[in-house]
């Protein structure tokens, strides 16, 4: 039978959230903010799968364009690349 190869292949240990987190899904991930050129980080929340980028940018740094609707459009170097992608607020995290 051949194997399956969906969006989420291959990502056991980096989508795992740990056994004794704090709160699952807490509010506030889900009702921050962000300001055009904004730095941000991409960090995924297994939990969420609405507005997930692709676990290859798990990590990556980006800069917020714009909005659209909910989600933002976040800016990437991948290689030599310039991605942009559409990130729901619960998967960034602002850069201190």
């Amino acid at each position: 039978m051949r194997r399956s190869k969906g969006f989420r292949s291959k990502t056991r240990h980096k989508l795992k959230k740990s056994v004794r987190g704090t709160r699952t899904n807490p509010i506030t991930k889900s009702i921050q903010t962000f300001n055009e050129n904004d730095l941000v980080h991409i960090i995924i929340d297994p939990s969420i799968h609405k507005g997930q980028p692709h676990p290859r940018f798990h990590g990556k740094t980006g800069k917020v364009v714009e909005n659209r609707g909910k989600a933002y459009i976040v800016q990437i170097n991948d290689g030599n690349k310039s991605k942009k992608l559409i990130v729901r607020p619960e998967h960034l995290k602002i850069q201190e």
